[in-house]
């Protein structure tokens, strides 16, 4: 009896564990083009998945009855109901219905009321403690006939004497935000204003092979040096920072408050509706152990998310979210940084997230009221991300400075693809801190350098003194980030030195030379980085030195300089000396292997869309 029993019971557990099926299929637009980051959920369970680049999914049922919704920005939700079926492909409609989209507010939930003003009207009365007063559409579209973008004007670090100026001193910059603005530009039919070509930001786009570290230290170091590829009378120094690679099941939790800009300036395609599909890929990347809120910001601010792991309830406040009104950054970043801090999570990663075209034109919006704030703030041990959106009106300075002084950093989503790359690729550098305030110092050798130029991180400058201040604040480094700075070097024994700035002799200075040791004189440079644990308030150190061993350069180099190359050609700067078009494609086609990143690839692309655009102008100036 005892045995037929246990027959049964091992049937009925079979039974029931074959009921659990896996769905599959494949989602796409009306014109079969495939669909990635669709949300599909299983109905009235919490249980989701989303689709993969190529629009593909995977999700479990528990029978034939179970009913799946398909959802993304800007399409019509669809539910179908799975009756046995093991493959179910779907076509989403593009939604026709956009003005009786809901926007939500707190536990509420209202209509829309008008394209202009939704969710500042919405917030009124709804959300406790805010009142707003309905100020209307005032951001720009694409279709206007007028640009507002904003830059900062870049100058350039000039080639600086050794004698003069023995130390270089900067912060690190892992930041790419530059690259994908400017590949947005060009892929637009235009060359970028030279203050939006960032030189380090492009190079530290792409990733490099440099080993992890091998001891307890956040980050590895690596050294070369070769023949300048524009300049054959100069040497090209790298300096190559890895950090240590942490998986992602070992990474702390997250409590992240995503600041959401939801003013009129974000309708556009490319603004609010690619900001709910990124989210959205974020939120499918949530451990149990992960938490997030959602606090808007459109004439006011409101929290529309209070801290959940929920994925549900998370995709829910992230897809009915609708924009307009005008924008008070200053009150949404207060209350997000509120908000974390309510939840803050003791050896967690408690971070702001804030999506944004930067366009703030109500409340604290001058530059200076916002570095402020977000000074005062990052004593909170909350780091900040700013993800940039849109085109028009997009203001790069403004997210530049804002990332800076967070503690925090700051990319530029163009695209889908960008996006998950950004929060799903590079999951752990963009959003979990393994250094912060990480800063280079490099001392120049006289007896080998006559002079020498950094690169970029014209913006992330520090004067000596800062070095040894660990009051300071520099850069910070994520989980397998790389940093990588080139020097421009004028070796001693060129004779030809006009690009050096001369100044008279000192009447009151000894000229005399400390005598070198014989166990330097073969170094270039010697080169100090400091370096703060994210929870600790004291520096570490670490130092290496550069030997005068010129080399063939590897691909590292050879793809950094053609990066940096290309930057040069793109601000037509006075440095670029022998970079053009066909030198850029030579390096990056000589570094290009066939494993390479498609990150890589799809640059050389564009440096030949680039040079098409160049030669189209010249050519109309031509005949104007």
């Amino acid at each position: 009896m005892k045995t037929l029993l246990s027959l049964l019971l091992w049937c009925a557990s079979t039974v029931l564990l074959n009921a659990q099926s896996a769905i599959t299929g494949k989602i796409t637009d009306e014109k079969g083009v495939p669909l990635q980051g669709v949300s599909i959920t299983l109905k009235g369970t919490n249980k989701s998945t989303a689709s993969d680049v190529n629009g593909f999914y995977s999700i479990q049922v528990p029978d034939e009855k179970a009913t799946l919704v398909f959802s993304s920005v800007g399409f019509d939700v669809q539910e179908i109901k799975v009756k046995g079926k093991a493959v179910i492909n779907v076509q989403l409609k593009a939604s026709t219905n956009s003005l009786d989209e809901v926007v939500v507010v707190g536990y509420s939930t209202q209509k829309k009321m008008s394209v202009t003003g939704s969710v500042a009207s919405a917030l009124s009365g709804m959300v406790p403690g805010i009142s707003v007063n309905n100020q209307g559409y005032s951001g720009t579209s694409q279709n206007e006939d007028f640009n507002r973008e904003g830059y900062d004007n870049i100058k350039e670090n000039e080639f600086q004497k050794v004698t003069d100026h023995p130390l270089s001193t900067f912060s690190i910059d892992v930041d790419a935000a530059s690259y994908s603005n400017v590949r947005r530009l060009i892929n637009e039919g235009r060359l970028p204003t030279p203050g939006a070509v960032r030189v380090e930001e492009m190079i530290n786009y792409f990733s490099y092979n440099y080993p992890q570290p091998s001891n307890d230290k956040p980050f590895s170091i690596t050294t070369e040096s070769a023949q300048c590829p524009w300049n054959k009378d100069h040497q090209l120094v790298m300096i190559g920072l890895q950090g240590k690679k942490i998986d992602f099941d070992k990474l702390p939790p997250s409590n992240l408050v995503f600041l959401i800009d939801v003013s009129g300036s974000m309708q556009d395609e490319n603004k609010l509706p690619l900001v709910k599909s990124s989210l959205n890929l974020l939120a499918e990347q949530l451990r149990p152990q992960d938490k997030i809120a959602i606090v808007v910001y459109a004439g006011n601010a409101g929290l529309v998310l209070p801290s959940t792991n929920d994925k549900y309830k998370i995709r829910e406040a992230i897809n009915a979210l609708e924009a307009g009104g005008s924008t008070a950054g200053g009150a949404g970043i207060g209350l997000a940084y509120q908000t974390a801090q309510q939840n803050f999570m003791k050896n967690g990663n408690n971070r702001v997230v804030l999506c944004t075209d930067g366009d703030f034109n109500i409340g604290a919006s001058s530059d200076d009221e916002l570095e402020n704030l977000i000074e005062q703030k990052r004593a909170s041990g909350v780091y900040l991300t700013v993800l940039g959106f849109g085109t028009g009106n997009y203001q790069d300075a403004k997210m530049q400075k804002l990332a800076d002084k967070g503690n925090g950093n700051h990319a530029y989503i163009d695209n889908i693809n960008e996006a998950k790359k950004v929060l799903i690729s590079e999951f752990g550098g963009t959003l979990f801190t393994i250094a912060k305030d990480v800063k280079l110092q490099v001392e120049f050798n006289p007896a080998k350098v006559k002079g020498y130029r950094l690169i970029g991180y014209e913006n992330r400058m520090l004067a000596k003194e800062d070095f040894n201040n660990d009051k300071k604040d520099a850069g910070d480094m994520g989980s397998n980030h790389t940093v990588t700075a080139l020097y421009e070097i004028i070796p001693a024994n060129v004779a030809n030195d006009e690009e050096l700035a001369t100044v008279d002799p000192l009447r009151y200075q000894s000229q005399k030379q400390k005598k070198q040791s014989a166990s330097f004189s073969n170094e270039l440079m010697f080169v100090k980085i400091r370096y703060k644990k994210p929870d600790e308030d004291s520096s570490k150190l670490m130092e290496v030195s550069v030997k005068d061993d010129s080399r063939v350069a590897s691909n590292n180099m050879h793809f950094a300089s053609a990066v940096a190359a290309f930057g040069m050609v793109l601000r037509n700067s006075e440095f670029k000396g022998g970079s053009n078009y066909k030198l850029v494609k030579s390096l990056a086609t000589s570094s290009i292997e066939s494993s390479s990143d498609a990150c890589k690839k799809e640059f050389l692309e564009l440096v030949k869309k680039a040079e098409h655009l160049k030669a189209t102008a010249k050519a109309e100036e031509e005949e104007f």
